[in-house]
């Protein structure tokens, strides 16, 4: 059973002992996007480090249809932020690069380079980079390695869709905000759209291992063994020199 007031707790104080450990008084820097994920980890650093030391970054390529949700998180939360459109970036390395990039290239280009600008605003903020992405999106590998993926410390990697919802309740965020359709922000398709499943079905697969739909099962399985290389780190050519 899922108790959101003691993981909630547990998360804040895990959140502190990491700035404790890795930053005494640094700034958690974090991408807005106007998700439950951005909104609810902002909340959480909020609730763990106070307004004043969690800085947002809205980014933009080029018009985004539902910044205001974005706007309305900032606002809610009372902490700072900067607006960084990185059309004119993406736009320039995409004609930079020699040669047609694939679908797959163009749709991921837009959030490393959003990471790119995350952490030169945490580098001259004194930050540390927050990862916004939940168990559900590991689980399968929905994410976009060193773009959405990376971050300095992931204060919801092990919560489901469903937990971080809860938790977003609970820290009594707008409803608009926790309950919004998750879009990827790159190809105007919802997240379930692009999975093929729901998120509730995921998150009980998960959770239980329990599963209605084999064909759904076989995919989630197919996808998390695909993807698990996302979650490690770098392997390394282990070398020895001779005696």
């Amino acid at each position: 059973m899922f108790d959101v007031a003691r993981t909630t707790q547990a998360c804040v104080e895990w959140i502190q002992r990491f700035f404790e450990e890795n930053g005494p008084g640094c700034n958690a820097v974090i991408g807005i996007s106007g998700g439950k994920d951005s909104s609810v980890a902002a909340a959480l650093c909020v609730r763990a480090l106070g307004a004043d030391r969690v800085i947002g970054v809205l980014m933009p390529c080029g018009e985004q249809a539902d910044i205001d949700m974005a706007y309305l998180l900032v606002n809610h939360l009372g902490i700072r932020h900067y607006v960084v459109n990185i059309k004119a970036a993406v736009d320039g390395l995409k004609a930079a690069i020699p040669l047609e990039l694939s679908t797959q290239s163009t749709t991921n280009l837009p959030p490393r380079i959003r990471m790119s600008a995350l952490y030169a605003v945490s580098q001259s903020n004194n930050g540390r980079v927050v990862n916004t992405c939940n168990l559900s999106e590991n689980w399968v590998g929905y994410s976009t390695r060193y773009g959405d993926a990376a971050g300095d410390f992931s204060p919801m990697g092990k919560l489901t869709v469903d937990e971080v919802k809860q938790i977003g309740r609970y820290l009594g965020l707008p409803d608009v905000l926790v309950d919004k359709v998750p879009i990827d922000g790159l190809c105007g398709k919802t997240d379930e759209d692009n999975l093929g499943f729901t998120y509730a079905e995921l998150d009980r697969y998960i959770r239980t291992g329990e599963i209605e739909d084999l064909a759904h099962k076989e995919k989630i399985d197919r996808m998390h063994r695909n993807n698990l290389f996302k979650l490690k780190m770098m392997p390394e050519f282990e070398w020895e020199p001779a005696d």
